[in-house]
């Protein structure tokens, strides 16, 4: 089973399918065969990201002056479809599609001379730190502070749900640097904190219900010193950039959802027609049919509305409300099709027996937890 059965596909050309192939090459040799060892160690080793940045697939859309290949988000993508539907669970597409990003059009020469062309080879591991306990997808409410100290700034406070945290050697740091600012937003701002700093600590690694091996994790502060030149751009504009990169961040969720979804679908027609019952097979039963024709029609709707945004993101014209929806859209039916495809392989009873189980368990919780809710609200904020 591979992504090349989606017939009509219209988002990629010649070059993109050709590196699909060596990411799908690398992914079977490289990752696949060792997921179940991450996921009973709770932590994919950082050997695999040097050993994908070798064959090119990190951070692909950096300029070649940094070390990068200076390619489209085209490229991102594959590689997110393809470890979705491998069930990879490397954090890559945070380092590639939103870290890299805040650094090339953000970064001061001298910050992406030292960290960009670490990213795209695999030396480092970055993380951006915006969610603290208590405050969710608030970030004006948000209580970490970076306070000016002669040339340094000193970083308070905590973080949560962090992707990367234990692995990262370069963190992303939201913080406030100037509190009483009014309105909130116009005192936030981005710092750059290396993980060797003294007062840096990593908490737990959170336990989760699926994604063992994902990399989500606490993060401390206290009284971090950095220099003042670790600002990422001008000091308070750090709402405004992070605003400015939601169209390819949400966009980038709905891509590895869609390829999620359709690796439980494709999963699920294997084991129904192998699964006897009845003196026959699942896949004979007609409300099995019923149940696999409305997923797969739904999952044409949702490769066709996928490519649609890709092309409009490699255009320059995917808006803030256009992403959020995509995001929206794509989750949801991950949901829909996680949820139908467990019932078809016999319920929650089968829970730990499936691959499939830990994909539908991580996005049932993320439905619960209010994983759709931030997104309604930017579709419907300023305009359907």
């Amino acid at each position: 089973m591979t992504l090349d059965s989606i017939p009509g596909r219209f988002a990629y050309d010649e070059d993109h399918e050709a590196f699909r192939r060596t990411v799908r090459s690398f992914l079977a040799k490289e990752g696949v065969p060792h997921v179940a060892e991450w996921e009973e160690q709770r932590l994919v080793p950082k050997s695999f990201w040097r050993a994908a940045g070798e064959v090119g697939m990190l951070c692909p859309t950096v300029p070649q002056e940094y070390g990068g290949l200076g390619l489209d988000f085209g490229y991102n993508s594959i590689v997110n479809e393809e470890m979705a539907y491998a069930g990879v669970p490397a954090g890559f597409a945070l380092q590639s599609d939103i870290v890299a990003g805040y650094v090339e059009h953000y970064g001061s020469p001298e910050q992406k001379a030292e960290w960009l062309p670490k990213m795209v080879s695999g030396e480092i591991v970055t993380a951006i730190a915006m969610t603290e306990p208590g405050t969710g997808s608030d970030l004006q409410s948000i209580r970490t502070t970076a306070k000016k100290d002669g040339n340094h700034y000193v970083i308070d406070g905590s973080k949560t749900y962090i992707t990367n945290g234990q692995n990262a050697d370069l963190v992303l740091v939201v913080a406030k640097t100037d509190p009483d600012a009014k309105p909130a937003w116009k005192g936030m701002s981005i710092i750059l904190v290396e993980a060797d700093r003294e007062g840096y600590r990593r908490g737990r690694k959170l336990d989760k219900i699926g994604q063992d091996a994902a990399d989500t994790s606490e993060l401390f502060f206290a009284d971090v010193r950095v220099p003042m030149t670790n600002c990422l751009g001008a000091e308070g504009q750090g709402f405004i950039q992070l605003m400015s990169q939601l169209p390819q961040e949400r966009l980038s969720i709905a891509v590895g959802v869609q390829a999620s979804a359709q690796k439980a679908f494709d999963e699920t027609v294997a084991f129904t027609k192998d699964r006897k019952a009845f003196a026959g097979v699942v896949f004979d039963f007609q409300n099995t049919r019923f149940v696999l024709a409305t997923l797969k029609t739904k999952l044409q709707v949702g490769w066709a509305h996928l490519d649609w945004a890709i092309k409009r993101h490699l255009a320059g014209e995917l808006t803030n409300e256009e992403g959020a929806a995509a995001k929206l859209w794509h989750t949801e039916l991950q949901w829909e099709v996680m949820d139908a495809c467990l019932q078809l392989h016999g319920g929650a009873g089968y829970m730990n027996e499936y691959p499939i189980a830990r994909s539908w368990r991580a996005a049932r919780v993320s439905r619960i937890y209010g994983g759709t809710s931030e997104i309604m609200r930017e579709v419907i904020g300023r305009k359907l």
